[in-house]
């Protein structure tokens, strides 16, 4: 089966379609930016915060709906800190819930493989009552930090694909 790109980042990549979604939105402190570093790569970093109930920063890409068929995995070429991340997609831009997956990132380049089996639904940080992730529909992808304390982060991101 052939891979499925969702995005490649380089020195001209657009990525105006890239949004960050912090704990603003309920009155948190927390701080990020998401941007094209010197080597091209998609920098995702900031401050998370506990001010004001906060705890989270995120960013998220909306796309034209893919069917996965018989994809098995999510493939995500990165370089983190060593903290932990979550992956997270969304089968409709519209649904509140997301399917959930942590990773533990290193400081060197890796490849992290997602069983897209593995990815359970998720509201507001809460495991849902419903079936994991079937990979028939795909619309959004998302990155979030939230490890319950107050952290710098930083995750740059080469490549993500589906096998």
């Amino acid at each position: 089966m052939k891979p499925i790109l969702i995005f490649e980042f380089n020195l001209n990549s657009d990525i105006s379609s890239w949004k960050i979604v912090n704990d603003a939105v309920m009155g948190g402190k927390s701080e990020s930016k998401f941007y094209l570093n010197q080597d091209g790569n998609g920098t995702f970093d900031g401050n998370v915060s506990l001010d004001n109930n906060g705890g989270f920063c995120s960013v998220k890409y909306n796309f034209e709906p893919i069917i996965l068929n018989k994809n098995k995995c999510i493939c995500i070429r990165c370089k983190g800190d060593g903290k932990k991340y979550q992956f997270r997609v969304k089968t409709n831009r519209g649904d509140s819930h997301s399917y959930v997956y942590s990773f533990q990132t290193s400081t060197l380049w890796q490849t992290i493989e997602i069983p897209i089996s593995e990815l359970h639904p998720s509201f507001r940080g809460r495991k849902l009552d419903m079936p994991n992730y079937d990979g028939s529909n795909l619309a959004e992808i998302a990155f979030l930090i939230g490890n319950k304390k107050e952290e710098h982060f930083q995750l740059l991101i080469d490549r993500i694909e589906i096998i």
